[in-house]
């Protein structure tokens, strides 16, 4: 079964070759269903039109229980024309051929000959319905102008050599119809892929969103949970003020994270809502400079040039990469110190942290390294920019990142003496 259809409608074939419709569309489309009313008016039309026919043609032979039969069975075979469309196309041409050598009156017994073909050439069976059209023609040709003399009717003559102009240029049509449709039909498959693709490629991408926003919230909140929790475990005993205060910190990191993941799930559950909170930007810093000494860790924030009302994503990708590096501060640095520049230029914001190290390693803590540096760079390179990131000469980790404004041309960040480059050892959370 599958072979009666051609390689660009294969791919939408199930189980058993039979075509499988796209999502969102009825399972009753042709080819999955004998097309009945369809074959039944065709069969009714040639039936009846081939009697008025052979009223008007005296000199052909009258239409007889055979020639009925073959007139069933031609356009009985319609039926079929989606699921065998080769075995139509050349059983329609066959009993035309008989039709023609038995000298029964012409008609539009022809009309089957052309639907078969039809249904082969938009099946891609193009040779199929060349040959079943062309062997009629020669064959037609060889009845009325050479076998005249030992097929009925008697006493029949040769035909004229122009009606076989009309016959060829009937033929002609057929198959230029019919290339017609096909191409048609393969550039609506081709779209309708395309658009399945293009819905895949922004759902993985939504995902691939989703993720990185997770994975930015609960590093940096566990990661403060995760500190708070080892000093009240230390301080239990010997300073429960202090203790208490850790534990007090590690209610409002979680109770924070909560909010975000929670935001970040109703997207989820309600993709076509518009968040019912709004993402957190460079304006929530003094926030997490205040969650950063919770954990022990003092940063600095310093801000050159004007300030402008960044758009949203870059308001959002500024922050996750703050946020981002003071975590990974956290976990995997001996310092208690961070600064973080904010440079505002006509064309870019550019962000630059440093820690003064030296780098440690929770013993605790998970082998390897993680995906922070990763998303860092992800969010920076969504909006066209650049994130780089290793340990400085003298000691310690910088990260710094650019990320250009709407309607500019980042040219990437200016050279930084003080930064290796970025084949260096990466610290990531």
């Amino acid at each position: 079964m599958e072979n009666a259809w051609p390689p660009w409608a294969r791919r939408g074939l199930g189980p058993g070759g039979w075509p499988v419709p796209p999502a969102g569309e009825s399972r009753s489309w042709p080819g999955t269903r004998l097309p009945w009313l369809s074959t039944l008016a065709v069969m009714v039309f040639v039936l009846v039109g081939s009697g008025f026919a052979g009223h008007g043609q005296p000199g052909r032979v009258p239409l007889d229980a055979f020639a009925r039969v073959l007139l069933f069975a031609g356009t009985a075979l319609l039926l079929f024309r989606h699921r065998c469309p080769r075995t139509v196309a050349l059983g329609t041409a066959l009993a035309t051929a008989v039709y023609l050598a038995a000298g029964y009156p012409y008609g539009p017994f022809f009309l089957t000959l052309a639907l078969g073909a039809f249904a082969a050439v938009v099946a891609g069976h193009r040779k199929v319905a060349w040959c079943a059209l062309g062997g009629v023609w020669v064959w037609h040709l060889l009845v009325v102008h050479w076998l005249y003399r030992r097929l009925p009717p008697p006493h029949d003559g040769p035909a004229p050599w122009g009606q076989e102009f009309f016959v060829l240029a009937w033929a002609v049509a057929v198959v230029a119809l019919s290339e017609l449709v096909r191409v048609r039909r393969e550039q609506l498959a081709k779209a309708r892929a395309e658009r399945a693709a293009a819905e895949r490629r922004r759902a993985d991408e939504e995902r691939l969103r989703i993720a990185r926003e997770l994975h930015d919230v609960l590093a940096h909140s566990i990661s403060v949970i995760n500190v708070q929790a080892g000093v009240g475990l230390a301080l239990l005993d010997t300073d429960p003020e202090q203790a208490r205060s850790a534990l007090t910190t590690i209610k409002g990191a979680s109770k924070e994270a909560l909010g975000e993941v929670r935001q970040v799930l109703d997207t989820l559950r309600a993709p076509g809502d518009a968040p019912r909170s709004p993402a957190p930007g460079l304006d929530r810093l003094p926030e997490l400079t205040e969650q950063a000494a919770g954990a022990g860790l003092t940063v600095e924030v310093t801000t050159e040039g004007a300030p402008a009302a960044p758009a949203p994503g870059t308001d959002l990708a500024a922050f996750r990469i703050v946020q981002e590096a003071l975590t990974n501060i956290v976990r995997h640095s001996g310092s208690r110190t961070a600064r973080v520049l904010l440079v505002h230029t006509p064309g870019a914001l550019e962000i630059r942290v440093d820690d003064d190290g030296p780098a440690t390693s929770a013993a605790d803590g998970p082998a390897g390294g993680g995906n922070g540096l990763v998303g860092m760079r992800e969010r920076a390179a969504a909006l066209g920019g650049s994130v780089e990131a290793g340990p400085r000469p003298d000691g310690g980790f910088r990260v710094r990142a650019r990320i250009p404004l709407p309607g500019t041309h980042d040219r990437g960040p200016a050279p930084d003496a003080d930064t290796v480059p970025p084949a260096a050892a990466e610290e990531e959370s």
